[in-house]
């Protein structure tokens, strides 16, 4: 697992957060990458339920390793687990296309000190989904919705402040990808809504190679 800093920014006006990630993402199919975590997207739904299962699989066992550390080492204890939403409204999706959301949530209540708040964020109106802006501007794939914005977090989602103000959260994506801001904006909107503090924490680190 390694550390870094996501800095304040447009998105990010509150402070610099810390940040961990287990492995670098270098691309798809490329040597060492975790191409699970493309496995869960499932963005056709055309993907077998036993590959599903054995990438939520991994998903687990790198939770179940790296999650007990953050907890100890930042003293997080009883803090909550919240999940990044997809970009499109949560009911478009099928059950298949959420096994990284339903990872998340199966790790979290093993875990003692860990509240499952995976259902705390939810996505209502549909957003851009950007890893597949390539396939948008080829003309592949329908991908309705505003690009990230400031406060886009707030705008499309239903968030439940009652239980996150407060609280520590630490905030789970698959892949970071610095400059995108979707994960700075949500950050920024668990602030907004009561959260004492925020660790994020992705899979995948997206460095071009």
């Amino acid at each position: 697992m390694y550390k870094f800093t996501i800095n304040k920014n447009y998105f990010l006006k509150e402070k610099d957060i810390k940040g961990y990630f287990h492995q670098y993402y270098t691309g798809y199919k490329h040597e060492g990458n975790p191409d699970f975590v493309n496995t869960l997207k499932n963005t056709y739904s055309d993907t077998k339920r036993s590959d599903l299962i054995s990438a939520r699989n991994m998903v687990d066992r790198i939770l179940m390793q790296d999650l007990p550390y953050i907890i100890k080492e930042n003293n997080f204890y009883n803090c909550v687990i919240i999940c990044v939403p997809r970009a499109k409204e949560l009911n478009s999706y099928e059950d298949n296309q959420l096994y990284f959301k339903n990872a998340v949530s199966i790790v979290a209540n093993k875990l003692n000190g860990i509240i499952d708040g995976t259902n705390y964020i939810i996505r209502k109106i549909d957003t851009f989904t950007t890893h597949l802006y390539k396939a948008t501007m080829e003309g592949k794939i329908e991908n309705n919705g505003p690009k990230p914005y400031k406060g886009i977090t707030i705008d499309t989602c239903e968030i439940s402040r009652s239980k996150i103000e407060g609280k520590n959260i630490i905030l789970v994506d698959d892949i970071y990808t610095k400059n995108v801001n979707v994960d700075e904006d949500c950050i920024q909107s668990l602030f907004d809504n009561g959260a004492n503090n925020v660790i994020y924490y992705s899979i995948g680190y997206t460095r071009r190679i």
